[in-house]
């Protein structure tokens, strides 16, 4: 009792230190290097985010070498030849959408005025194609259709053959590729963005591998041609950042998105400070710790993120438990959990709430336009739960919807050394199910239009 004791009353003492900058910095490390003396032990998957230094190869995985090499010797190897391979197998596959039976609700989505910066979007990317050469926007620039879309993935493997890597242009390119980032998102959302990137060249150097993971170790592409009316977009990805923004007219689609964190904040130097996924993370921990005990039996599909009750094939060595990462654009997952019209009204609006979270990053006009259409299905939105739901637990959970689809997942390191879920490694995902990820049910309701005015 004394020794938990002690402990809590370090942790109050670091705490108030951190938030008062009362004491120096050498004594805060002394009672933090107390504080691991003293820590009683944890059971797997009940590590807090503040423990990723303990995690810390011992020896750098990865050798500092460049993105191209890193990716060659690595590609050398089964696990990644068998990921990729399979990745490409998906790929070729015709879109349909990730759906709950294989099978896509028609009528979903509709054409409509939504008030998107379509103007600062056009002006920006303008900016940025003045200071390339024929060359470059050929590399980058693809038909508002293309298939390219559906051509990301969230590794640090540098495989793909398209688009402006932008680690490998002049820093002005690289401002000018997130200035169009910048108009399309809400000024929390470009942060958020920016903040994975910068947490991205934070694990480089805690890896000692700056030159594979780096804070512009991102491609850029731009699909059909900047437009008031007619479709067109962009889309970034990298290692645990993908953004997909298709616009017609002042109507945004931005998914799939995928955001993620290895560890979620800085602790030193020009990142110390920055923190993710906070909201996420505290809300849906929330939703799940409101439930009444029959309600959460309902929403847990399994207690143990690592094995145990949970179904074969069930956790994936690169995606953990997420269903709707890279390439899954037809993947079929089963309504699971609990309905939202078992919940009381303080919890819907809770689960709302959560929901809001994932839509943030969206300007204000595309995101009251999601948050309508998510609530008009609010009925039919299902959540589901896996792991513990205790404070400092690590979990995964799950909204699902026609018209939505949110993951979020407490992974096991990659470049960290903890075999276990930890708070301090976050991946997030939304879509929209049904068709409209990269907005193609949108484009293809569009196209319908515009070949019936032509006819008519």
């Amino acid at each position: 009792m004394l020794r938990l004791f002690r402990t809590a009353l370090l942790r109050w003492y670091i705490r108030a230190a951190a938030q008062g900058n009362e004491w120096t910095k050498d004594q805060r490390k002394r009672l933090a290097q107390e504080l691991e003396t003293n820590r009683p032990p944890r059971y797997a998957g009940e590590m807090s985010e503040s423990d990723f230094r303990n995690y810390l190869p011992e020896t750098p995985r990865y050798p500092s070498v460049d993105a191209r090499t890193h990716t060659g010797n690595r590609m050398q190897r089964e696990r990644p030849q068998g990921l990729f391979t399979n990745w490409r197998r998906l790929f070729e596959e015709p879109y349909k959408g990730l759906t709950i039976d294989g099978t896509v609700m028609p009528g979903l989505f509709r054409l409509q005025p939504e008030c998107a910066p379509t103007k600062s979007v056009i002006d920006a990317t303008n900016a940025l194609t003045t200071m390339l050469s024929d060359e470059q926007m050929e590399a980058m620039r693809f038909p508002a259709d293309s298939p390219i879309w559906r051509d990301w993935q969230n590794t640090e493997l540098y495989v793909e053959t398209h688009g402006l890597r932008l680690d490998e242009y002049p820093m002005p390119v690289r401002q000018a590729a997130m200035r169009v980032v910048e108009a399309s998102l809400s000024a929390s959302g470009y942060r958020k963005s920016r903040d994975v990137m910068k947490l991205n060249g934070f694990l480089g150097n805690l890896v000692n591998a700056p030159l594979v993971l780096g804070e512009w170790s991102y491609l850029f592409c731009l699909f059909g041609e900047p437009s008031p009316t007619e479709p067109w977009g962009w889309h970034l990805f990298g290692h645990h950042l993908c953004l997909n923004c298709l616009l017609i007219g002042d109507q945004m689609t931005l998914t799939p998105a995928f955001m993620g964190a290895e560890p979620t904040y800085g602790d030193e130097g020009v990142y110390a400070g920055l923190r993710l996924f906070e909201d996420e993370e505290r809300d849906g921990l929330a939703l799940m710790q409101s439930l009444s005990a029959a309600q959460q039996e309902t929403a847990i599909v399994a207690r143990s993120m690592m094995g145990g009750d949970l179904p074969d094939g069930r956790r994936h060595f690169a995606d953990n438990l997420h269903l709707g990462g890279a390439y899954q654009d037809n993947r079929v997952v089963p309504y699971e959990g609990l309905r939202a019209n078992d919940l009381s009204e303080r919890q819907r609006r809770d689960l709302l709430g959560l929901i809001d979270c994932y839509q943030a990053y969206l300007p204000d006009g595309p995101r009251t336009a999601r948050m309508t259409e998510i609530e008009s299905y609010l009925d039919d939105t299902h959540f589901c739960w896996i792991g513990d739901t205790k404070q400092d637990s690590a979990f995964y959970y799950r909204i699902q919807s026609p018209v939505t689809f949110i993951e979020f997942d407490h992974h096991t390191g990659v470049f960290l050394t903890n075999d276990q879920p930890a708070k301090f490694h976050v991946h997030t995902i939304v879509r929209t199910p049904n068709g409209n990820d990269y907005g193609l049910d949108l484009l293809r309701l569009h196209r319908e239009n515009s070949a019936h005015h032509h006819h008519s």
